[in-house]
């Protein structure tokens, strides 16, 4: 088993470096259970074993899961062969609070994000390795070219950090890309004072159209921007914070 496993993963983009995996894992406050994503040949969970036993993973290759339970018996009942995408996250720690961590599939980061930005009254912390690019993007500030609509949704929520960067030939065989592992921490903010589904469709509209001023950009809102400060409406989403967009949706949504 352990033959074939290697030599499939010869084809994949395999972590190797082990300093590294447990700088991710070191990285997590563990302060709530904790979910993995992803664990393929326990890079990170055996470092994760070390420290929690209440975690749980989530795997969606079936010869993934064959490998860990054959590797780590002490795995056995936390090991959910399944897509996280399409799982119910309120049902894995019956309603509690938890922590996520894992080496993302970079092809589906942004999805992950999301489901996280939605999922946020249940997941108190991220820490992940992605693509440098989804990285950055995640953590920028204002101003920023790589600020975008991520950086804004999560910022609302949570402290994001970019903690380190990780080169390619730490992996095997090397990606193109470099990589990243970043940390999402929740912040005490329960309530934005406006619609929720109002603030996203006003921060997406805004950036659909990021090089044109919000004047234009926030047009198929198809709302009136009477109520709406001109400084707001002469910028482009790029240039607002976080503060400055729940402000925008409560201009133009005030009725």
């Amino acid at each position: 088993m352990k033959e074939v496993r290697a030599k499939k993963f010869l084809g994949q983009h395999f972590l190797t470096d082990e300093v590294i995996a447990r700088r991710i894992v070191d990285s997590l406050c563990l302060q709530s259970k904790v979910l993995e994503i992803g664990a393929g040949m326990g890079v990170l969970t055996k470092y994760l074993i070390d420290q929690t036993d209440d975690f749980k993973i989530v795997e969606i290759d079936g010869e993934s899961v064959e490998y860990l339970n054959a590797n780590f018996p002490m795995l056995k009942d936390k090991i959910i062969e399944g897509d996280f995408l399409k799982i119910s996250l309120n049902d894995l720690f019956n309603g509690q609070h938890f922590s996520l961590i894992g080496n993302f599939p970079y092809n589906i980061s942004n999805l992950i994000l999301f489901k996280v930005f939605e999922n946020k009254f249940l997941i108190d912390e991220v820490v992940g390795m992605f693509q440098k690019e989804v990285a950055e993007r995640v953590v920028a500030a204002s101003g920023s070219k790589t600020y975008g609509i991520l950086s804004v949704l999560l910022s609302a929520f949570y402290d994001t950090e970019y903690i380190f960067t990780v080169s390619n030939q730490v992996f095997n065989p090397p990606p193109k890309v470099q990589s990243a592992v970043i940390r999402l921490k929740r912040n005490n903010v329960t309530d934005l004072g406006v619609k929720e589904e109002d603030f996203v469709r006003v921060v997406k509209t805004a950036f659909n159209q990021r090089r044109k001023m919000l004047r234009q950009s926030l047009k198929p809102l198809q709302k009136s921007l009477a109520n709406v400060e001109e400084k707001f409406l002469t910028l482009r989403p790029e240039q607002l914070s976080t503060q400055d967009f729940i402000i925008l949706t409560k201009e133009i949504y005030n009725d």
